[in-house]
């Protein structure tokens, strides 16, 4: 739709208000359009009105998306309840969207961020370790990269000897 491509190229020029008027016009005018709902939604999120864009992303992922959407979609949604301090919400969308796409080292990152906040610590600071531990390329990081996998898995554990 060229509509849409013109409302992204007013978002990356920076023109984020101008962007969500056309991205909402468009919504409204074809609800049942995935992607446009999915763009309608990350307008509002990059404005800074993430209750607004909640309905949006819900539909937009209720319609299907091409993966590459859908993953930027379930991103969002869960990002989006985690940031509005629904945190029962953000951990389904978001473990739902770890099954669905499992190489998208991003949803790990937002899925530890909702177990902080769920204060469930242990988990988070497991997600990050394991996390840290398998993608840098920091060359300390990698030499550690066995002790930090084992230290995750036994971060409350004191060894007496």
């Amino acid at each position: 739709m060229k509509e849409i491509s013109e409302a992204i190229a007013q978002r990356e020029a920076g023109n984020l208000t101008e962007a969500n008027k056309q991205l909402v016009k468009l919504a409204a005018a074809n609800p049942d359009h995935a992607e446009t709902n999915y763009q309608c939604a990350w307008s509002f999120d990059v404005l800074g009105q993430e209750r607004a864009a909640v309905p949006y992303y819900e539909r937009a992922i209720a319609l299907g998306l091409p993966e590459e959407q859908a993953e930027g979609a379930y991103l969002g949604l869960g990002s989006t309840y985690r940031t509005l301090g629904e945190y029962e919400k953000a951990e389904k969308t978001l473990r739902n969207a770890i099954e669905l796409f499992p190489n998208n080292n991003s949803l790990l990152v937002f899925y530890a961020m909702v177990q902080y906040n769920r204060n469930q610590y242990g988990e988070a600071m497991q997600i990050l370790l394991k996390l840290l531990a398998e993608t840098s390329s920091d060359e300390e990081i990698r030499a550690y990269q066995k002790a930090i996998h084992f230290y995750a898995d036994n971060l409350d554990t004191v060894w007496n000897k």
